[in-house]
């Protein structure tokens, strides 16, 4: 017997095949939980921000992933890019996949 490390002994009795059983359920926890704190919320974030992008309209007042604020002018014939309004002078052209909010109207005069 060494000083730090002492012999391995096996047990007479542990039984073989136990652990598979107890791997599969503890596999199929692991896939729940994976599965209701992973995936479902996020499909959820991914199907609100879709229908956003299919409701948007002309005059709707939006805010951008970059923080802008403005009201859309016009939506593209492909309708992927919309052109927003920032004030009287200023427009910006932008896909609608970077528009996070749709605000409310009114929200540019309070600002």
């Amino acid at each position: 017997m060494s000083l730090f490390i002492s012999n391995a002994h096996a047990s007479a009795g542990a039984p073989a095949a136990g652990g598979a059983m107890e791997m599969l359920i503890m596999l199929a926890i692991f896939g729940l939980v994976f599965y209701f704190l992973i995936y479902r919320p996020q499909a959820k974030r991914v199907k609100e921000h879709k229908s956003l992008m299919s409701a948007m309209a002309k005059g709707d007042e939006v805010l951008t992933q970059g923080g802008l604020v403005g009201k859309i002018v016009k939506i593209t014939e492909d309708k992927d890019f919309i052109v927003i309004s920032l004030n009287e002078q200023a427009e910006v052209t932008v896909q609608k996949s970077a528009v996070s909010a749709v605000l409310p109207k009114g929200t540019m005069k309070s600002l």
